[in-house]
């Protein structure tokens, strides 16, 4: 029978966490870009109406499309009148102000989404790249789910209501990281400030873009149902957050929250090395081995998150299946080491032998046994 086995590592001294932060956002979630932490969080996995913050699922398969060579940066698409009525000048909502049955570069629209919010912009796209508005959503909540954005679905490219679009906060998160990290080369089109088409000038509607925080990105969100919401990112001294807000009451409590939080947490947390990749961590009791216990290590850099003040308590534990057997091979997976500290969810890596250790002759597999027996490990 397998059992599950702690070990008791260390108990590190740190300085209490930071004092806890309130916001007047309904949904909200902080995250530590790099690690996944969450460094705040409300109601992050309830389902919520994202408005045109769910745009950057458009975007997102807009990116993937380009750098698959599926469509081209230069290539034009044809403005239908569908989506002059439902998303142009007329329309009353966000728009890149196009001209119907025209032809625009891609690149041009996705200036019109990310920086002018153009419901126009998005319907181009989702018209050119899958044929259909419907179809291309079918497509969002196919690659979405791929993402392990489970709790999402998308009927539209825009976030104009629709009873069953709804997303979540942690989802956001999921969707701003895989932009930041997988598409770096388009991502650079966020931080733009200002975009002009058809001779009119829209600024980007990002408020912390101007707020001498580090911010690069993402995407702002408005309708009567959701409130006013943000999925944003800022980086300082090359550590990097996401920020998804959203159910405020105006464009100006939406930039006070949303810098109160990004500042928060750059104030109260910082990453720190915990393992290098390839240190040994501990020895695990081997069975049946030629030798009695296995080194443990980590393949990749462990760095944590921590609060920067205060004085509570760091344990960390090594859990794993025992007995461990024989024969093992280097980089086997045998454990993992996990990290709680009071206040943040548990960060934790996997650990795996740093040797092999072949299996024992008949006598010293007996004398394993009849240890393990009367002592276990």
């Amino acid at each position: 029978m397998r059992l599950f086995k702690s070990i008791w590592v260390m108990l590190l001294l740190l300085p209490l966490s930071a004092q806890a932060i309130e916001t007047k956002a309904s949904y909200a979630l902080l995250l530590d870009a790099e690690t996944g932490v969450a460094l705040f969080e409300k109601n992050a996995d309830a389902r919520m109406s994202p408005a045109s913050m769910s745009k950057l699922m458009t975007v997102l398969m807009a990116f993937e499309g380009l750098e698959s060579g599926a469509i081209d940066g230069d290539e034009a698409f044809f403005v239908s009148d569908d989506a002059w009525r439902r998303g142009g000048a007329g329309s009353g909502g966000s728009t890149m102000f196009l001209k119907a049955r025209s032809r625009v570069s891609v690149l041009d629209l996705l200036r019109g989404v990310i920086i002018q919010s153009g419901n126009d912009a998005c319907i181009a796209l989702a018209e050119g790249m899958a044929g259909s508005e419907p179809a291309f959503a079918e497509l969002m909540t196919e690659r979405a789910l791929e993402l392990g954005m489970s709790r999402s679905n998308f009927t539209n490219s825009t976030g104009l209501p629709d009873p069953d679009h709804k997303t979540t906060p942690r989802d956001l998160a999921i969707l701003a990281r895989q932009l930041i990290t997988n598409h770096a080369d388009y991502y650079r089109l966020f931080s733009e400030r200002d975009f002009t088409w058809n001779n009119i000038r829209q600024t980007n509607r990002n408020p912390l873009l101007y707020a001498n925080i580090g911010a690069d990105g993402l995407k702002t969100g408005h309708t009567q149902e959701s409130g006013y919401g943000l999925v944003a990112s800022a980086e300082q001294n090359g550590r990097r957050l996401i920020l998804v807000i959203n159910g405020l009451n105006s464009k100006r409590e939406r930039a006070r929250e949303a810098r109160k939080l990004m500042t928060y947490g750059f104030r109260n947390f910082q990453r720190d090395l915990l393992v290098e990749a390839g240190q040994t961590v501990t020895e695990l009791p081997v069975w049946h081995g030629e030798d009695a216990t296995v080194k443990v290590t980590t393949d990749q850099r462990f760095d944590i998150v921590v609060p920067r003040s205060g004085r509570r308590k760091m344990v960390a534990t090594v859990t794993y299946e025992k007995p461990v057997l024989a024969p093992i091979r280097a980089g086997d997976r045998l454990g993992k080491l996990r990290v709680t500290l009071p206040g943040l969810v548990p960060q934790e890596v996997d650990l795996v032998a740093a040797d092999d250790v072949d299996k024992g002759g008949v006598f010293s597999r007996a004398i394993s046994s009849l240890i393990y027996l009367i002592v276990g490990d």
